[in-house]
C-alpha cells in the first residue's frame, strides 16, 4: 500500500489554463437535501466551488430550496425538476454529478437514484443516501459502465457488503475488485482503492473532523476535481489529502473541538498556497 503524499497530490491536481473561463473548469452538479438535512448539498456545493469547479449546480426539494439557496454563496440552488427526464437532462448536462448528500431514504427517492444511475452517461460519485440506495441494490454499482467513486464510512462500508473483518485494506481490495469502483474508505488513515487493485492510505486528518458535514465536504471536492478532468482515482487521492490538510490547519487554529465543517472549507484557500500549486 501506498502513502498519498504532497508531491503526489501536487502532480495529480488539474493544471489551470491562464486562458481558460468557467466553462473550462467544470460543471458539476449536486443532488441532495431534505427536510432536516439542508446543510449536506450546502457544504457539498461550495466546497466544489472552493476546490476549482467553474460551475456547480445543486438540485434540492422544492420544500428546502429557500433555505439552501439562501445559504448558497457561489454555488446555484434550484429545485429539483418533477419528472425523472427533465432530471436526468440537467445532469446528462454536467461533466459529474455526485448523488446523495443529505437526500433521505424514502422508497420514490431510492428509486430515483437506482435509475440515475443507470441512465446517468458521466462519473458520479455516491455518498451518504446515495450510498444507502446502492446496498439495497449493489448490483447497480456492479453493472454501471461509467466511472463511480463510493466514499463510505465503516458503517456505510458494511452496508454496501463490504468485508472488514481481515482489515480495512484487504476490505476495500475485495470491494473494487468485485464492484469495479473507486472505493474511498473514510476514517483514520483513509484508504482510496482503484479499480485496478492499487491501494493508498492518507496520513492527513483528526478527529476533529469527525462531525456531520465533513464527509459532504469531501464528496464534494471529489466531485470538483472530476469535474476538472481528472481520473477519478486521482481525483479521490487528491480530495482526500487536500481535505484532511484542511482539517489538521483546522485543528491547529481551532482545535478538534471547535472546527466545523464550514471551517475546512475556509481552510482550503490555505492547504492550496501551502502546496504551490501556482508557482
Amino acid at each position: 500500500m501506498e502513502q498519498i503524499t504532497p508531491e503526489l497530490v501536487r502532480r495529480l491536481l488539474p493544471r489551470r489554463s491562464p486562458e481558460g473561463h468557467k466553462g473550462t473548469f467544470g460543471k458539476v452538479y449536486v443532488l441532495g437535501g431534505a427536510v432536516g438535512y439542508t446543510g449536506a448539498p450546502v457544504y457539498a456545493g461550495e466546497a466544489a466551488v472552493r476546490t476549482g469547479s467553474g460551475l456547480v449546480f445543486v438540485g434540492v426539494p422544492a420544500e428546502v430550496y429557500p433555505i439552501v439557496a439562501s445559504r448558497c454563496e457561489a454555488a446555484m440552488a434550484h429545485p429539483i425538476p418533477s419528472g425523472f427526464q427533465d432530471l436526468l437532462q440537467r445532469l446528462q448536462a454536467c461533466d459529474a454529478a455526485l448523488i446523495g448528500p443529505g437526500l433521505g431514504r424514502e422508497a420514490e427517492t431510492e428509486q430515483t437514484v437506482l435509475s440515475l444511475l443507470e441512465g446517468l452517461a458521466k462519473p458520479a460519485v455516491l455518498d451518504a443516501d446515495g450510498i444507502n440506495a446502492v446496498s439495497r441494490h449493489i448490483h447497480v454499482l456492479t453493472k454501471r459502465l461509467h466511472p463511480t467513486v463510493v466514499t463510505p464510512h465503516e458503517e456505510e462500508f458494511r452496508r454496501l457488503g463490504g468485508d472488514l473483518s481481515r482489515g480495512r485494506e484487504q476490505g476495500a481490495a475485495e470491494f473494487v475488485r468485485q464492484h469495479r469502483c473507486t472505493l474511498v474508505l473514510k476514517g483514520p488513515g483513509t484508504i482510496v482503492a482503484a479499480p485496478d487493485g492499487r491501494l493508498w492510505r492518507n496520513p492527513t486528518g483528526n478527529s476533529g473532523m469527525a462531525k456531520g458535514g465533513s464527509g459532504d465536504v469531501l464528496a464534494g471536492m471529489v466531485l470538483s476535481l472530476i469535474g476538472q478532468g481528472a481520473d477519478p482515482v486521482d481525483a479521490s487521492l487528491c480530495a482526500v489529502w487536500l481535505h484532511g490538510r484542511a482539517g489538521d490547519l483546522c485543528k491547529r487554529d481551532l482545535t478538534e473541538y471547535a472546527m466545523t465543517p464550514g471551517c475546512l472549507i475556509g481552510r482550503l484557500p490555505a492547504v492550496f498556497r501551502e502546496l504551490g500549486v501556482e508557482d
